[in-house]
């Protein structure tokens, strides 16, 4: 009897089978454009800033100079001219006698010779207890530093343009109470709180107003953390030291900022 032999034939692999083609591409999704800036700087900052009243009220706006409230930060001057402010306020208050203004050691301990021990000629000495401090703190020694006119003034402008990129820099219409109240006060900051201003134990607040003016410093003297000082005294070191700094009467205070403005030299 003969037999038939059958042959199966194997389907193709899909690996096999796709061998020769190229696979299907998904789409491409657009790539969104990388805006570089430069190393350390920040996004631009809006030169249009909002004026406040004293309940927290909108009271226009103002133009700041961006040649005042525009600059990049510098850490390196600022921390030069802080550090150097810090040791002009520094006063020599620690001193140590030496062995000629210790009380006493006028007579000399034993004689020269015979006694067998180490020659001594006064019992003031450093190596005596009792007896002077050697290289000791002095209150003559003198920690003040040399600043720069225009490092200093440059400083001042570049925390103040910080603070307003941080969102930390208020301005108000006026800051002027007729009469010492600090209930007044008070209520002012409670204002203020509405714009921005976060006053807790550990917010410290500057508020910088365009002169001196006797009843609104004294109606602010007694509460915590606020400090009031004229704007022509602010310094790098004061506005660092708050969380917030409040400016009042915008106008006057640019026109007296300006005067402390860098110009550059060819």
């Amino acid at each position: 009897m003969a037999t038939t032999k059958t042959t199966i034939k194997k389907a193709p692999s899909v690996a096999k089978a796709m061998e020769g083609k190229a696979a299907p591409k998904a789409p491409a999704k657009p790539k969104a454009e990388k805006v570089t800036r430069p190393r350390g700087t920040r996004a631009p900052v809006s030169m249009e800033a909002k004026i406040f009243n004293t309940k927290g009220g909108d009271a226009g706006t103002i133009t700041l100079p961006e040649n005042i409230f525009g600059l990049p930060w510098n850490a390196d001057l600022v921390h030069q001219v802080v550090v150097g402010m810090q040791a002009n306020a520094r006063t020599s208050t620690a001193h140590t006698k030496d062995r000629g203004e210790v009380r006493g050691g006028g007579r000399k301990p034993w004689q020269q010779k015979g006694t067998g021990r180490a020659r001594h000629g006064s019992s003031r000495s450093p190596i005596w207890k009792g007896g002077g401090i050697t290289h000791g703190p002095r209150n003559e020694k003198d920690y003040s530093q040399k600043i720069n006119r225009q490092a200093r003034q440059k400083a001042l402008l570049v925390v103040l343009s910080r603070k307003l990129a941080d969102k930390e820099l208020i301005f108000v219409d006026s800051l002027t109470i007729d009469a010492p109240k600090t209930k007044d006060a008070a209520a002012m900051l409670a204002g203020l709180a509405k714009a921005g201003l976060a006053h807790k134990k550990n917010n410290a607040a500057l508020l910088a107003i365009p002169n001196a003016h006797a009843a609104t410093q004294k109606s602010f003297a007694n509460i915590g953390n606020v400090e009031m000082v004229d704007v022509r005294n602010l310094n790098p070191v004061s506005v660092l030291s708050a969380k917030y700094l409040v400016i009042a009467d915008p106008a006057a205070a640019i026109e007296t900022l300006a005067k402390k403005r860098v110009v550059k030299s060819n």
